[in-house]
């Protein structure tokens, strides 16, 4: 396993549209994943797509618990690979976002409250699963990554986009 670098914003990588998984279960896809495990652990994100390791394929994890983030509920580890997000209500809510991309900026961004993902793990079995709440907002931001969006790009309004020290300073 290696800790990989995390491509920052400005990247063209991160603009593009990753390429779907063609083979699962192989030696090579295993060793990805578990790079992107110990990537995101060690940078104690929440989430991590391939492109931001610079890898230009379909394949995000995700997954916390609540030590580390107390106010949201916990969502289970996840591998998903070539995923297809489908709203389940025209409903949205503003939320804080960072990324790893983005490093030490936090934003205010819209997302669909209550969602569907469907997908694949690293072993070719299927993944179909409706969530509500961060989980879902985790979903979002993670898939943008695969077509080359990345969070600023969703805030409605700059007013509430900076530095997070700043944003939450009093």
């Amino acid at each position: 396993m290696a800790i990989k670098e995390i491509i920052k914003m400005g990247h063209p990588l991160l603009l593009e549209k990753a390429k779907p998984v063609t083979e699962f279960d192989t030696p090579e896809l295993h060793k990805l994943v578990e790079d992107m495990i110990e990537t995101m652990e060690s940078e104690n994100g929440a989430g991590l797509a391939a492109p931001q390791i610079n890898e230009g394929i379909q394949l995000v994890i995700f997954g916390y618990d609540t030590e580390r983030y107390p106010d949201a509920e916990d969502v289970p580890f996840t591998v998903l690979i070539n995923p297809t997000i489908r709203p389940l209500t025209k409903e949205t809510e503003d939320g804080w976002e960072g990324c790893l991309s983005v490093p030490g900026m936090r934003g205010l961004v819209p997302r669909y409250k209550k969602i569907n993902y469907k997908g694949f793990d690293q072993y070719g079995k299927p993944i179909d699963r409706d969530v509500e709440g961060f989980h879902a907002r985790v979903v979002q931001h993670e898939c943008d990554h695969l077509i080359g969006m990345l969070y600023p790009l969703r805030i409605k309004d700059l007013r509430f986009f900076g530095f997070e020290d700043t944003l939450f300073s009093e």
